[in-house]
């Protein structure tokens, strides 16, 4: 079934604000429920983060490819699976569907909808992780775009509930949710001036990814 561009805008859009609903939230209510256990706080924000993330790639995916973040988009532009204004209009769905859903998450918990973040996230090791992360989490969806086409709402969502845990960064690897994040002062918030790094880093993360997946299985690539 073919859709419409304006449904497949609004997939993107409802997606994206319903996924820093999820990100946003979850890291709300579990530092309140935490009682000042960090890890315990992390735990329930990457879990609630996967599971919400498996759930929208399934309900969203077959409309407009479930993309929810700007590096994705880039690297299906690059590749033709979509053209370059689609693409365009992916991205900038992508980036006021965020705030969007970061405005709403801090309202359900009665937090200001925007409010500066105050979290530092900074640091050579924390934007490496994020190219890292990117570079991961690319390497999952072109992977099983190519060989496991259904398993990738579940290979996503449990790479970026691991990639929570295995970088420094807690795997933003999403320019959309970097920029939103760095406007809510909440667990999972990021300062307005760390966001240029670590979106920097995450492209380079996923055209390396881009870069590595066409000559892995590139079909035309031949040991000789």
């Amino acid at each position: 079934m073919t859709f419409t561009l304006a449904r497949r805008l609004t997939a993107e859009a409802v997606g994206t604000a319903m996924l820093l609903m999820v990100v946003i939230g979850s890291g709300i209510m579990a530092e309140r429920l935490s009682g000042g256990n960090v890890a315990l706080a992390l735990l329930g924000n990457s879990l609630a983060t996967g599971c919400g993330l498996a759930v929208l790639i399934l309900v969203f995916g077959p409309v407009s490819g479930a993309h929810f973040n700007p590096v994705i988009t880039l690297v299906m532009a690059l590749r033709r699976e979509i053209g370059v204004a689609i693409a365009a209009g992916y991205v900038a769905a992508q980036l006021a569907a965020a705030f969007v859903g970061v405005a709403v998450a801090d309202f359900m918990f009665g937090e200001p909808l925007f409010a500066a973040a105050t979290r530092a996230r900074s640091g050579l090791p924390q934007c490496f992780s994020e190219a890292v992360a990117t570079f991961g989490l690319v390497v999952v969806v072109l992977g099983c775009m190519r060989h496991r086409v259904a398993a990738v709402p579940f290979a996503v969502a449990i790479y970026i509930t691991g990639a929570y845990w295995f970088t420094s960064s807690t795997s933003f690897a999403n320019p959309a949710a970097t920029l939103a994040r760095s406007v809510s002062d909440t667990f999972a918030g990021i300062r307005p001036g760390d966001t240029g790094p670590f979106i920097v880093a995450q492209l380079i993360g996923a055209l390396a990814a881009a870069v590595f997946c066409r000559w892995l299985w590139d079909p035309v690539a031949k040991d000789r």
